[in-house]
């Protein structure tokens, strides 16, 4: 039997869509590649309020990307370009608040 895997602790997670579809020049890709970067520098690379981050292939969503998916609380988001990436960082990842002008899809969110 193979030996089960470990994870980190996490509060969310944030699912990237880097799909050739989702952006035409790999910005999507470059997106992804910097949010270590960005994590680090807003404090949720650890502790209680760490986020997890994930590439997809396709999300079938493929207008308006950059695509990224915040779970456990359901929210999706379209142009997702690195400024407005800051803001779901800093207003929802850190703070808590969706940035509604960017949600263009509501899933099942998980109960808190």
């Amino acid at each position: 039997m193979p030996e089960k895997p470990k994870l980190g602790s996490y509060r969310r997670h944030l699912l990237v869509c880097t799909g050739p579809r989702c952006t035409q020049n790999g910005e999507s890709q470059a997106l992804f590649d910097s949010l270590g970067d960005t994590f680090k520098a807003a404090g949720l690379d650890s502790g209680e309020l760490r986020v997890k981050r994930t590439r997809v292939s396709c999300f079938a969503a493929c207008k308006g990307g950059p695509i990224v998916c915040v779970q456990p609380d359901g929210v999706w988001y379209y142009n997702a370009i690195r400024e407005n990436m800051q803001r779901i960082v800093e207003q929802h990842l850190a703070g808590g608040q969706p940035v509604e002008e960017l949600v263009f899809h509501r899933g099942p969110a998980a109960p808190c």
